[in-house]
């Protein structure tokens, strides 16, 4: 046997972590599939945040002609000191606790109901999710009509029932912002719904039944099988609805733009305000810096939570 032949033949038979790897290097046509998605995210979410961010450090306002000077943290200084951001921000987070827990509660019972075998339930699920359907401009419009004074179907119905005149829902002091996050709980509640829906339904049937021979009733069996079950949903679910519960502007600014006297004014209504009524964009751009931090520590506290509770388990 030549030398030749035997190289050939140790190369072809050699143990496989001496053979040489032919096949093509396969990121440049990785990158290339994954461009398409991520150009958008580029250009419509990182780049406006960073931009923001650079704008938040500067006193740029409304005005072709005004020039533009870096001022640091000036800004951020100032709102230190901004009782009117800090209150709208107290505002903001009474509204997303209001809407979220209640939505998280109505939801999983919706969701309950849904999941049993009942008559017509494929005709229920598709009501159920109506509003969810809906653009928030729509759900505005469509609830200042039945919060109307004097031809809404609420007080109408109040005064059908004899239990006085009615009220103007959503210019009372004291009534603004109760009925703006009843509003938010009904819009809300599909996505969330949904959600449990999904999880309930991967739930192992013959676990409930295991249960029930056991003699557990229909608390426990929720409590030891359904919870555990579909809490990483739930967990995963209320996160993201407190985020955008916090975060929400359209709704909010259709039914009561920020009013009265400022009792509905989240911080998103707020940060509008500042850049396009008052044209103080570096301003409103260091409101959604504070904003965006805030949400990044709720996250972070989130994430943390699910990495010492073992939910991915």
């Amino acid at each position: 046997m030549t030398l030749a032949s035997a190289t050939v033949r140790s190369g072809r038979h050699g143990p496989p972590g001496n053979r040489t790897d032919a096949r093509p290097d396969r990121g440049a046509g990785t990158w290339f599939l994954v461009l398409p998605a991520l150009i958008p995210i580029l250009v419509l979410s990182v780049g406006p945040l960073l931009y923001g961010i650079a704008l938040a450090f500067t006193d740029a306002q409304s005005g072709r002609t005004r020039s533009t000077q870096w001022t640091g943290t000036l800004n951020f200084q100032d709102l230190l000191h901004d009782g009117l951001f800090w209150e709208s921000f107290r505002i903001g987070l009474v509204w997303a606790v209001g809407v979220t827990v209640p939505q998280f509660v109505l939801a999983l019972g919706l969701a309950l109901l849904l999941n049993e075998n009942l008559r017509m339930r494929w005709l229920a699920r598709a009501l159920a999710i109506i509003p969810w359907a809906m653009p928030e401009v729509v759900v505005g419009i469509m609830w200042r009509l039945v919060y109307n004074p004097d031809a809404g179907i609420l007080n109408e119905t109040i005064r059908d029932l004899g239990l006085g005149d009615g009220r103007d829902w959503l210019t009372g002091l004291a009534t603004a912002l109760p009925a703006v996050i009843l509003v938010g709980v009904w819009s809300g509640m599909p996505q969330t719904t949904v959600a449990l829906l999904a999880g309930l339904q991967n739930t192992p049937h013959e676990l409930h039944e295991a249960a029930a021979l056991d003699g557990a009733g229909a608390w426990r069996r929720f409590r030891t099988v359904t919870w555990p079950a579909i809490r990483p949903v739930a967990l995963s679910i209320t996160a993201l609805n407190f985020i955008w519960n916090f975060n929400s502007f359209a709704l909010v600014y259709v039914l009561t733009n920020g009013g009265p006297g400022g009792r509905t004014r989240l911080p998103m209504l707020f940060a509008y305000e500042e850049a396009f009524r008052y044209g103080q964009f570096g301003y409103a751009a260091a409101m959604g810096c504070v904003m965006v931090a805030v949400i990044s520590v709720i996250l972070a506290v989130y994430l943390a939570g699910r990495l010492r509770g073992g939910d991915d388990r």
